[in-house]
């Protein structure tokens, strides 16, 4: 059974009983629910539970890994992903991922944002220039850096890396950015910031978030994922799964009973 979104909410990515295996090893397990569009839906569950794993399979990152493989069915706008038809890389451009950890390129500010215009066929100067202006001010980054483009990334701060990442990713213009637990290296200030434009760019975006941090996942998502031994054990509004959940393995989690 799927857990279904209300009627309103258009759904953009959908799971179907999709299973991922390592080998042998499943790590997702017939994950059954849907993902509005525009809204903000956090996974969450303690390490090892698949949700980054989940994450990573929408926009196929882990075709990266030679024994995983896949079963059930993964949509996006109704299109299976795992399609012998559908180009990766076509994908990941419609769906932008930020990691863990920033992972600025050893090149300028302005290279950075420009790489993938670049790698899809971008080639003018002024059109460059104004996508790197515009993606740097969607990451509330351009007030920060206009003056030294040319610098070096490696140079910014954890958290303006980040923010850079994030740039980097709006650049080709995605439908859904993917965020797999993008503050956990980052000091208070530089998460309150990252949650902050996680705010702002619901809406113009489909976004989701793999993270550990419970009130994280309460203040930023409309709907929450609970994932717990690669199974998906309860999916819901984000205020009604945080105060009314069904299931008692999902209150315990929250409750820190374990995790």
């Amino acid at each position: 059974m799927i857990s279904q979104l209300p009627p309103d909410v258009p759904v953009h990515i959908r799971s179907i009983d999709f299973s991922v295996f390592y080998g042998n090893h499943e790590a997702v397990k017939k994950a059954s629910f849907d993902i509005g569009r525009g809204l903000v839906t956090a996974i969450i569950g303690p390490s090892g539970c698949g949700k980054s794993t989940f994450l990573r399979s929408i926009n196929r990152m882990n075709d990266l890994i030679p024994v995983c493989h896949f079963g059930g069915r993964l949509e996006f706008d109704g299109t299976d992903v795992y399609a012998p038809n559908i180009d990766a890389a076509f994908l990941r451009r419609r769906i932008g991922m930020v990691f863990q950890k920033p992972n600025p390129f050893p090149k300028t500010i302005f290279e950075n944002v420009a790489y993938g215009p670049r790698l899809h066929g971008e080639r003018s100067r002024a059109a460059l220039t104004e996508i790197v202006e515009k993606s740097l001010r969607g990451a509330a980054l351009w007030e920060e850096v206009k003056d030294r483009l040319d610098a070096n990334a490696l140079g910014l701060s954890g958290g303006q890396a980040q923010r850079l990442c994030l740039a980097r990713a709006l650049a080709v213009e995605p439908e859904v950015l993917l965020m797999d637990e993008p503050t956990s290296a980052l000091d208070p200030k530089s998460t309150a910031r990252i949650e902050e434009l996680i705010v702002q760019l619901r809406g113009t975006y489909t976004i989701a978030i793999v993270t550990h941090n419970m009130q994280q996942a309460a203040r930023v998502s409309d709907y929450t994922a609970f994932f717990y031994e690669g199974e998906l054990i309860e999916y819901a509004p984000t205020n009604q799964l945080f105060t009314r959940p069904v299931e008692k393995r999902t209150e315990d989690y929250i409750t820190g009973r374990f995790g």
